[in-house]
């Protein structure tokens, strides 16, 4: 009669959710809420180009203008994100540790582009098996003993390698034209004008993009993130003054 009443005592003391495990008041990003959008990459002559605009937009709204969306990672790599700002945060967190971690084996060798690459498409892959993904897509570019590398990771782990990628709107916008003016000995000049010829197809249609950039250089020397700058637009285009004429059911 006393166990029984221990018992019953006991019970009445535990907390409702006791038996979901300490995970049951965690909480999951169901969508994203202050994002960026596309980020462009290419290999040139000499390394690798990489360009992203600095909007930041809470749902339709651009309200940040000021985002910075790449972001040196070691010695010879660079990481440019698209998708949820504190996601992307919550990534360099991991690879701040990562790095850490590398550098105390001080054994002279540091981890390449390929490396931090594979480790990337873990953790996104990871994250997607748990029904928690980071909500981003992901470029990682850089240069070791000479070797180029440019590879491009998805919010479920999709990943490729290749000589030009892009995120977002610039897959569908900015790939094309990469495609069609690309070339293996690209040089410096020339790859910040292609990079920002993408960028301004993207402004004109991209509603989230903005005008506001930076392009990041990395190269066997080092890397390089350009202070923020315009690109210079046209907006009197005759599609631009009157986007509805001649559509079907258009006011």
């Amino acid at each position: 009669m006393f166990f029984f009443s221990l018992m019953q005592f006991t019970a009445s003391k535990q907390p409702e959710n006791c038996l979901l495990g300490p995970e049951s008041d965690s909480q999951r990003t169901l969508y994203p809420y202050v994002t960026g959008t596309s980020v462009v990459a290419l290999k040139y002559k000499d390394g690798i180009l990489m360009a992203a605009d600095m909007g930041g937009s809470y749902g339709s709204t651009l309200r940040y203008k000021s985002v910075e969306r790449m972001k040196p990672i070691g010695k010879h790599s660079l990481l440019g994100a698209s998708g949820e700002i504190s996601d992307f945060q919550e990534i360099l967190k991991y690879l701040d540790e990562l790095i850490l971690y590398d550098n105390m084996w001080d054994d002279g060798n540091s981890l390449g582009p390929k490396e931090v690459h594979n480790y990337l498409t873990r953790v996104m892959y990871n994250r997607r098996n748990k029904f928690n993904p980071l909500w981003n897509s992901l470029v990682l570019g850089g240069v070791k003993k000479g070797e180029k590398y440019l590879g491009t990771v998805s919010m479920i782990g999709v990943n490729f390698e290749d000589n030009h990628v892009a995120t977002g709107f610039g897959n569908h916008l900015a790939r094309p034209i990469l495609r069609q003016e690309w070339h293996e000995n690209l040089s410096f000049e020339d790859g910040v004008k292609l990079l920002e010829k993408c960028m301004r197809v993207l402004l004109y249609r991209d509603r989230s993009a903005i005008n506001k950039l930076q392009i990041a250089k990395i190269t066997e020397e080092g890397m390089t993130i350009s202070p923020p700058y315009s690109l210079k637009t046209y907006w009197e285009f005759a599609a631009f003054e009157n986007p509805t004429q001649g559509a079907v059911g258009s006011w």
